[in-house]
């Protein structure tokens, strides 16, 4: 292992401030090789990383599977519908079967908070959450502040609105934690029932007007409805939603000329956000995309144990 000295990557809690620095240092030359003619290089050459979605999922998923064929693993991927979970099996048993075929890391999403886990303590793989139902997405906070960091330089002394459905989002929990570690200021904003109680125990400023939120911050980052683990009547109706939480033009009026708008995906254009800001000069959100491959290489690499990145 390269510098990090644990097994697992569950949440964005376990790792201190000089973890996140390493991975996103690392992440940093698995960009250039993403850039050259020939993409792939030996590092994880007999090494096996197995991908197993109990969700969908296109950005997170794919960045994975050739983050790991770009540093020469072999990779499988596993999807519940093509597996013998059909046909009742546990996670439990699932996991204990993957550890029998001895592989080095098991890439995991779950609609159960704490599934990563569960899989970490019983496999000699190292076990990388790729998303625990609403609790963690420690890769996608890495990538965005990698995406961060890469624009503006820094990220200590920087403010950061991250907007939307703040209770059901995965991301909004990691994102507080690392932004935070990291010495961002964290603004959080959304209808009061989307708002966790006591959120403000985690160390951030609470807001639920939207243009108050977005004043003055150097990055914004929306969030997408997640209806699929939402309670009905959480809101009166999507277009009350936009009216009130919509990033459109007219709103950036309210924030600073240069301030950066990011999305961790799958966007609904329209709803948190208008396509024209979506796809705006100001917009991170194709830069997210491909820097998740760089840090999913880079999260690869250290816990696969690798060599030499290039």
């Amino acid at each position: 292992m390269v510098g990090l000295i644990r097994k697992d990557l569950l949440s964005m809690q376990e790792l201190a401030s000089d973890d996140i620095r390493l991975i996103l240092d690392t992440a940093e030359s698995m960009k250039d090789v993403a850039r050259r003619d020939i993409k792939k290089v030996p590092t994880l050459r007999g090494k096996t990383v197995i991908n197993l979605f109990y969700e969908p999922s296109t950005r997170t998923r794919t960045s994975f599977e050739i983050a790991g064929k770009r540093l020469s693993a072999d990779v499988i991927n596993i999807s519940t519908s093509a597996s013998s979970v059909t046909k009742g099996e546990g996670l439990k048993d699932t996991g204990l079967t993957l550890q029998a075929m001895h592989p080095d890391i098991v890439v995991i999403r779950h609609p159960a908070a704490g599934a990563a886990e569960f899989l970490a303590r019983r496999l000699a793989a190292s076990v990388i959450n790729a998303g625990d139902g609403a609790h963690e997405h420690p890769s996608q906070a890495l990538l965005d502040l990698f995406t961060i960091r890469e624009k503006l330089g820094r990220l200590e002394g920087l403010k950061a609105a991250i907007v939307g459905d703040i209770a059901h989002s995965r991301v909004a929990r990691s994102n507080i934690d690392g932004m935070r570690k990291m010495g961002i200021e964290v603004r959080v904003a959304g209808p009061q029932t989307m708002l966790p109680r006591f959120i403000e125990r985690l160390g951030v400023e609470v807001f639920t007007n939207l243009d108050r939120a977005i004043g003055e911050v150097d990055v914004i980052m929306m969030l997408r409805l997640q209806t699929e683990r939402q309670q009905a009547g959480l809101f009166p109706s999507l277009r009350e939603y936009s009216r009130l939480f919509g990033l459109t033009a007219e709103r950036m009026k309210a924030a600073k000329p240069n301030v950066l708008v990011m999305h961790p995906g799958p966007i609904n254009r329209g709803v948190e956000i208008a396509p024209d800001v979506a796809d705006g000069p100001y917009s991170l959100i194709p830069n997210q995309v491909e820097n998740g491959l760089a840090v999913r290489m880079a999260l690869l690499y250290i816990f696969a144990g690798g060599g030499q990145a290039g």
